[in-house]
């Protein structure tokens, strides 16, 4: 069991880049209903300028949180968001801008909830470093 968890922890840092610095101003690109980056660093504390340029001809949304934000908006009703600087919507051909702050250290997963995104792989990472 330990050296499954050894494993493990050795592959998930295999997918992060090591020395990534923790940034204030991210852009984040949507192509072919991707995000690139797919894993984001910010620092833990500090106002984050994300700039969200959906290339694509359809519309996309970036939601943030823990996974019972991702679960509520699973099956959630909601058609828009701006109302939170964690969950935005990005109309075809756009540029959107929010300015986030994360209070805890961690990691939590960015994803667009459009119906069938998610499951397309429409997923990202933000770590964030003390």
């Amino acid at each position: 069991m330990v050296r499954v968890a050894g494993l493990v922890v050795v592959a998930a840092a295999l997918l992060v880049p090591r020395g990534a610095a923790a940034s204030t101003d991210v852009a984040i690109d949507i192509h072919y209903s991707r995000f690139q980056p797919s894993v984001i660093t910010v620092p833990r504390g500090v106002p984050v300028t994300i700039v969200l340029r959906n290339g694509d001809p359809i519309d996309h949304e970036w939601i943030v949180g823990t996974a019972d934000v991702h679960a509520r908006h699973r099956t959630g009703t909601e058609p828009l968001h701006d109302s939170r600087p964690t969950e935005v919507t990005v109309p075809a051909g756009t540029v959107r801008t929010t300015v986030v702050t994360f209070p805890e250290a961690g990691t939590l997963q960015y994803v667009c909830h459009v119906p069938g995104h998610e499951q397309y792989g429409m997923v990202g990472l933000v770590r964030v470093v003390p």
